[in-house]
């Protein structure tokens, strides 16, 4: 089967601009707590490190090929986890955020949690998966949207949210698990099995929003008014007004980091490595975003470098 990779997900592009607080330097604070930083994971995730705990988000880490970036794609690609690879990167997490559980968002984080002992919440679909990789039911938490949960440090609001839409205004891998499966094995295996997306907000610091997929029920993003939203970049405009409408739900965050424009199926390497086409919707991307919310920062991320945010 051959598809090209704007027909299967629609939810990448290019580089950004400008660059995030290092985390070197002290930042502006609103009160007291225990201080965060956040370090991009490449595609949609990210380690937020805040005082000794290690929240993840998406932790895709292996990047193997699928010829999603090269055709012709292969649905029959086996999972892999490069060991080797996540080794240092993910920290010890207590909390692992999923949105959704394609491979390049959920292929990791059977293992991860495993080797940390890291409580999983995910859709009910997420939930199934992890008990077909052996993780124990009393750390898989199935979470639909509306949660707002409290971790002491930081309080994690869950939001019902949507996938991207290809050119074709579907997705790859459509489908949900409404009871534990077989051991996945392929790639085909994991389909989306809905969409969510995060706000953490960090005791005396930021609150930031977090999407795994380009689309989004407008909605329910009133009243999240986010300091950061972390900002799936889509490779379609099958989503109408994508960014005017995005933008003004959340309030026109003070802060927008586009995420899952790389090429995640190639090492994590500084600059991350972007395709042409890529680059063009990131364009178009960055020029909405100038024109619908001026004074918005736009944040530039490089891979496993950690950020903080006033």
């Amino acid at each position: 089967m051959t598809i090209g990779r704007r027909l299967f997900l629609g939810t990448a592009a290019g580089a950004a601009l400008a660059t995030g607080t290092p985390a070197a330097a002290t930042p502006k604070r609103r009160g007291t707590g225990p201080g965060a930083t956040f370090s991009w994971l490449g595609t949609a995730g990210w380690r937020i490190d805040v005082g000794t705990k290690t929240v993840l988000v998406d932790p895709y880490l292996s990047r193997y090929r699928t010829g999603l970036f090269e055709p012709p794609f292969d649905p029959g690609t086996r999972l892999t986890v490069d060991r080797a690879r996540i080794a240092d990167h993910p920290g010890r997490p207590e909390t692992i955020l999923v949105t959704h559980t394609h491979w390049d968002h959920f292929n990791d984080v059977p293992y991860i949690a495993d080797q940390s002992g890291a409580r999983v919440f995910g859709t009910l679909t997420a939930y199934h998966l992890g008990l077909a990789y052996g993780l124990p039911s009393n750390r898989l938490s199935p979470v639909k949207g509306g949660e707002v949960l409290d971790f002491g440090d930081y309080v994690v609001e869950v939001v019902a949210s949507l996938h991207s839409r290809n050119s074709s205004y579907s997705m790859a891998f459509p489908g949900v698990h409404v009871a534990r499966p077989a051991k996945p094995a392929t790639i085909a295996d994991l389909p989306e099995g809905d969409t969510l997306a995060y706000q953490v907000t960090v005791r005396g610091g930021p609150s930031v929003f977090f999407m795994g997929a380009s689309d989004f029920v407008a909605r329910g993003l009133t009243g999240l008014a986010p300091d950061v939203a972390m900002i799936a970049v889509p490779a379609t405009d099958a989503v109408h007004d994508y960014v005017p409408r995005l933008l003004s739900a959340l309030d026109r965050p003070a802060t927008v980091v586009p995420v899952h424009w790389d090429n995640f199926e190639v090492e994590l390497r500084n600059p991350p490595t972007v395709g042409p086409r890529d680059q063009e919707r990131l364009d178009l991307f960055l020029d909405a975003v100038r024109r619908f919310a001026p004074r918005t920062r736009i944040v530039r991320p490089e891979y496993l470098t950690p950020y903080t945010f006033a």
